[in-house]
């Protein structure tokens, strides 16, 4: 049986909460907002590069996207020693570049994953936290602001990768 993404529940968020419910609302609606980019489609479909000469898929972006949330948030962030998500030896690309489209459900479950985890590792945490990564401090704030922002870029290349697919488009 070929496996299809799910439909995703798109989160909302407060639109005058307070800034730590504001940001995280926003990064879960984001997230949400991918993975139903991705609802209804095959692991091939999801692996298809639609705009030449780009190598953008929907598979590569979920894939990169979990790569970006574990670095962020649990290495960077929570110090955690992890080993690299996709081998250094395929290059810094592999996210995008080594797609297997009968691993599409674990890649898709994978980004659901680190996303638990990121939100696990800043549960406690003050938005004042701070970190140094290559000789520069990083607020908690800061890495919330960062992904809301990749995720928005990283979607509306997903907006465009779709409606290649399939002509299907809308927020």
């Amino acid at each position: 049986m070929t496996w299809t993404a799910p439909e995703a529940i798109r989160t909302g968020g407060s639109l005058v909460a307070d800034e730590r419910e504001m940001l995280t609302g926003y990064l879960g609606w984001f997230r949400s907002t991918l993975l139903q980019k991705c609802a209804g489609l095959t692991g091939e479909q999801l692996a298809e590069r639609t705009v030449d000469p780009s190598n953008l898929s929907l598979l590569g972006l979920v894939r990169h996207m979990a790569k970006v949330e574990r670095t962020w948030f649990r290495q960077r962030f929570a110090g955690q020693a992890l080993e690299p998500m996709y081998d250094p030896q395929k290059g810094k690309d592999a996210d995008f570049e080594d797609l297997d489209p009968a691993r599409a459900a674990e890649d898709y479950s994978r980004l659901v994953e680190e996303c638990r985890l990121a939100d696990e590792v800043v549960a406690g945490a003050s938005l004042d936290e701070t970190f140094t990564h290559d000789g520069e401090v990083f607020s908690l704030r800061l890495v919330h602001v960062h992904m809301i922002g990749e995720y928005a870029r990283h979607i509306g290349h997903a907006d465009l990768v779709r409606e290649r697919l399939d002509g299907v488009t809308g927020a």
